[in-house]
């Protein structure tokens, strides 16, 4: 777990908030999760790449993906995908600062 995701999650504890952590790197997403986490989002898959990642100068950068095939890529290197992410089952928010997740309260 990142430091990003460690300080969100202890956050998370320190308010008490039900929570289940969900390591999508040994539980992938589905396209229809990832789909329905970006709507949740309120958020473009690109828009929630992470662009300093190796891979994603070394294979992407130049890349002018449509939705569909940004969320397979997503998909094959979830390492891309902004963290930690808060959801509930109205709203999601990525949780860098720790201080966004009030907005799911």
């Amino acid at each position: 777990m990142c430091r990003k995701s460690r300080n969100c999650l202890y956050f998370i504890k320190e308010k008490n908030l039900e929570h289940k952590v969900i390591n999508y790197f040994r539980e992938p997403f589905t396209e229809k999760e990832l789909k329905s986490l970006l709507i949740r989002l309120n958020k473009t898959p690109f828009e929630i790449v992470r662009k300093q990642e190796a891979v994603y100068k070394s294979n992407f950068k130049k890349s002018q993906f449509h939705d569909d095939e940004w969320i397979k890529v997503l998909i094959e290197y979830p390492n891309l995908i902004m963290r930690p992410i808060v959801s509930n089952n109205y709203k999601a928010v990525i949780g860098d600062p720790s201080q966004n997740i009030l907005e799911l309260l």
